[in-house]
């Protein structure tokens, strides 16, 4: 009988400090992984590694300053010779030029032929060719048609062979008349290119 109780009191003992054993034992704890869906395991993504930060830039020279143009040389002008040194001659005659125009007539090309070969021929003297104009228009217009009647003469000798540096020119549209008439014969005479050389 006492060993019967002593065997049962030993197992109550035991089962206690089984008991009280297993319940102060630490509970150690593990991330369950997550529950899998469609029946396939997924691994978790690996955390981005950061981005690296960007390089600095590699210090360049300070920009040259701008380049400067070089400076432009004042055009250098030739004197140009006075009227007053200039003289008439006779072996350049005038010619003369139709109203309001400055083309060359056929009679006036054939002064200008036999002018050229004066010119070629005595090549040290310059050449002034005056334009004039009658007395009807403006000042300003007959100064302008002067001129034009002045720089088609001078054409008209170059492509004959005058050097164009031997040239120089000027008009005076209506200021200086041959003829201070009013009519048509008169003002024939003064629709003109005049002619003046000097020795160079």
């Amino acid at each position: 009988m006492r060993r019967g109780r002593h065997a049962f009191l030993y197992s109550a003992v035991v089962l206690t400090l089984l008991a009280t054993g297993c319940a102060r034992r630490p509970a150690v704890t593990q991330a369950a992984a997550p529950a899998p869906t469609g029946g396939v395991a997924t691994v978790p993504a690996p955390a981005p590694v950061p981005a690296a930060p960007p390089a600095a830039p590699p210090a360049s020279a300070p920009p040259a300053p701008p380049a400067q143009a070089a400076p432009v040389p004042a055009p250098v002008e030739t004197a140009r010779p006075a009227p007053k040194d200039f003289a008439p001659t006779a072996e350049l005659p005038d010619i003369h030029f139709d109203f309001d125009k400055s083309a060359i007539r056929p009679d006036a090309a054939k002064v200008l032929l036999a002018s050229a070969e004066w010119l070629k021929a005595h090549a040290d003297h310059l050449l002034l060719i005056e334009g004039h104009c009658d007395e009807r228009g403006t000042n300003e217009y007959n100064v302008a048609l002067g001129d034009r009647r002045a720089k088609a003469t001078r054409d008209f000798l170059v492509a004959q062979g005058v050097a164009t540096r031997r040239i120089t020119l000027i008009s005076y549209g209506e200021e200086r008349p041959q003829c201070t008439e009013p009519n048509d014969q008169c003002w024939s005479r003064n629709r003109r290119s005049h002619f003046l050389v000097k020795p160079e």
